[in-house]
């Protein structure tokens, strides 16, 4: 049997697994993006875009079509510090005038979709059950495919999208290079019955939460506890954790109704793996892992696959880590600080505005501004 020979075999085809395969076919690569999973499957996730990821995605030219599916336009973000509420209007800036927070079915088809018709060949239900070694380096993977056979395939390089308990890491012994020593316990709710009052973020001592408008006229909402909470977590609805712990939440989410089950997150320290060696790279939660009460986690996707696939196109591979690790580093500390639940509102406001510049300097990569972003960050 002729074994198939691709430029590059991505494991993951969500939000950092499926951009990073629509840029590098666009380039004109030779793609090969599987996914264990069904076509169009959700999952859960904290999934507000900042406004990086609104750039790419205009960039790549699916924020109009996400806009056309009914996905909200988030023009306001609400920090409120117990009863303190600090209202922002979203400024225009890089050509973004909103924000968005599309669910993720849609979000993660459209990406998929759009590395299909630059001419990725896009796999679901297929696995990568091991990879194919030589000279030294990673030279393809073996696959499972959904009749049950498997198949080796070649490849210059493969890429581990594939989370936080990435195979791909784990079959080239990726070591964690930084380590987070707090998380939070989450619960995560879709409702229906809100307004679009634009990304609310609810502070208190000891307690976070936020209210967050998606598309069919929902909202994801969450409540974040310190480590070890996730028994309260089950033993009460969320709109009973806000009121027990953040009132003001608790009074904006009066008239919603339940319209999925909860998700509960037991928590996860953040981290930060070796992301690149022969033949091999990471990117998404496979490469690192900040603490979801910062809500940067598809943004930070979406920046390290334009990193990974410039990366690769430019024979860069070498530097990719390095430039992930600066642009990261700041928004990965942050979210550890900020995951404590040791802060006061006054230095939790602080840790906000250092977590903006980080955002800014983002941005700026983004755009363009190479030497002023690195200075930001």
């Amino acid at each position: 049997m002729t074994i198939e020979t691709y430029d590059a075999i991505i494991v993951g085809a969500r939000c950092a697994g499926a951009a990073t395969a629509l840029q590098l076919a666009r380039q004109g690569a030779k793609v090969l993006l599987i996914d264990s999973a069904a076509p169009g499957s959700d999952t859960m996730s904290t999934h507000a875009l900042m406004r990086g990821a609104v750039m790419l995605l205009e960039r790549w030219g699916l924020a109009a079509p996400l806009r056309a599916a009914g996905t909200p336009q988030v023009r306001r973000t609400g920090f409120i510090y117990g009863d303190e509420a600090i209202d922002i209007a979203i400024r225009p800036e890089h050509g973004v005038e909103a924000l968005m927070a599309p669910r993720r079915f849609l979000l993660d088809r459209m990406l998929a979709e759009a590395a299909a018709a630059a001419g990725a060949d896009v796999r679901f239900r297929t696995s990568c059950t091991g990879l194919v070694h030589g000279g030294g380096r990673v030279r393809g993977a073996r696959l499972s495919l959904p009749d049950g056979t498997e198949r080796e395939v070649s490849a210059g390089l493969v890429i581990g999208a594939d989370g936080k308990r990435s195979r791909v890491a784990r079959l080239v012994g990726a070591e964690v290079t930084r380590q987070a020593r707090h998380t939070v316990t989450c619960a995560y709710q879709y409702v229906s019955g809100l307004p679009n009052t634009g990304f609310r973020w609810h502070f208190a001592p000891g307690a976070a939460g936020g209210i967050i408008p998606t598309n069919g006229g929902g909202s994801c909402v969450f409540v974040a506890l310190p480590q070890g909470a996730a028994a309260e977590l089950r033993s009460a609805s969320v709109q009973e954790l806000a009121a027990r712990h953040m009132p003001r939440m608790a009074e904006e989410m009066e008239g919603s109704e339940p319209s999925e089950a909860r998700v509960i997150f037991a928590g996860l320290p953040g981290y930060m793996r070796r992301c690149a060696g022969p033949g091999w790279a990471l990117v998404g939660d496979a490469s690192w892992f900040r603490d979801p009460i910062t809500a940067h986690g598809i943004t930070d996707a979406f920046r390290d696959s334009a990193l990974l696939a410039e990366a690769v196109i430019e024979g860069t591979l070498g530097g990719y880590e390095a430039r992930r690790d600066r642009l990261s580093a700041p928004i990965f500390e942050l979210s550890n600080r900020i995951a404590s639940f040791e802060w006061s509102m006054d230095e939790l406001a602080g840790l906000h505005k250092q977590l903006n510049r980080a955002m800014k300097a983002n941005q700026g990569w983004i755009a363009g501004e190479r030497e002023a972003a690195l200075e930001l960050a």
